[in-house]
């Protein structure tokens, strides 16, 4: 289908845009520079091009009919949409940081000790990082990038892979002092420590068929489960990338290895991204690539 021979004129949808929004012919001349006797003929213009009543202006001040109030959400979706892409393909939000969100845990232990070298790169763009547990949404205007563990399958975004890596089961050597490497018995009667809204010890245990015998449970963001993991407070699942140095340190010791195929991605909306997100992906993707030290 030609969608340029279905669509009305362009003045028409952007009267009746600028007047859905403001509720006022006069309000939504001024902001289309005419006088709201020319809104108020676009606006008819409009309904007999589509054969809809999208007024009703049997009530004072007239009202969006059921068939108007759809058209005016999907083109303010429509050119709110334009009108971001525009500004990102221009430059014109080259103001507003670079907004990355990634989990605490990754945060903490791989991105943040690394951000310095971004900023000698590239002092001129700012970031502002959100630590989430929970997936944020990538709007245009919001959030740019997130970093995300998993199997780069989230609908409705493209995923690059940066580092496969598979999660470890740490702890405190003197924690599990006398326990085997794979006893998932035995630590199954000690305590433990998670980020809020995952269930990685109940999962891992389920998959083996064992449950939980006590020893408790403490709920913390994920940067701050490695430092208390390293404190001897209780065994934690993280990635293995995140704890490489403690391991090779003997801070942790590694008691289980769950393969699951994960990794971390980074990952973007569809589309145009900003010169800013380009800049990043490309440097953290470098980053990744050489598994460069601190």
């Amino acid at each position: 289908m030609d969608i340029w021979k279905t669509l009305p004129p362009l003045a028409a949808l952007r009267a009746f845009a600028a007047w859905s929004e403001t509720g006022s012919m006069t309000e939504a001349g001024r902001r289309l520079n005419v006088s709201h006797a020319a809104i108020s003929q676009q606006v008819r213009a409009l309904e007999t091009h589509l054969g809809l009543a999208l007024v009703d202006r049997s009530t004072a001040p007239p009202r969006l009919t059921d068939d108007g109030a759809r058209l005016a959400e999907a083109l303010r979706a429509g050119f709110g949409t334009m009108a971001r892409t525009i500004a990102e393909l221009t430059g014109a939000d080259a103001g507003r940081p670079l907004q990355i969100t990634t989990s605490p845990s990754f945060a903490g232990a791989w991105l943040l000790p690394r951000l310095a070298r971004f900023r000698a790169l590239h002092p001129g763009i700012s970031l502002m990082l959100d630590p989430a547990t929970e997936l944020r949404v990538l709007t245009s205007g919001g959030i740019d990038l997130a970093i995300r563990y998993g199997l780069g399958r989230w609908p409705g975004a493209e995923a690059q892979l940066l580092m496969p890596t598979p999660l470890a089961v740490v702890a405190a050597p003197q924690l599990v002092e006398g326990i085997g490497q794979n006893d998932l018995a035995a630590l199954s009667r000690m305590p433990w420590i998670e980020e809020p809204g995952t269930d990685d010890r109940g999962a891992l245990f389920g998959s083996h068929g064992l449950t939980v015998e006590g020893g408790g449970m403490v709920t913390l963001p994920g940067n701050l489960m490695i430092e208390a993991a390293r404190g001897g407070q209780g065994i934690a699942i993280v990635s293995l990338l995140l704890v490489q140095a403690d391991l090779a340190a003997g801070r942790l010791r590694l008691l289980h290895q769950i393969d699951n195929g994960k990794g971390y991605w980074l990952v973007r909306r569809p589309g145009p991204q900003r010169p800013e997100a380009r800049i990043f992906a490309r440097w953290i993707t470098q980053e990744a690539r050489e598994g460069a030290p601190v």
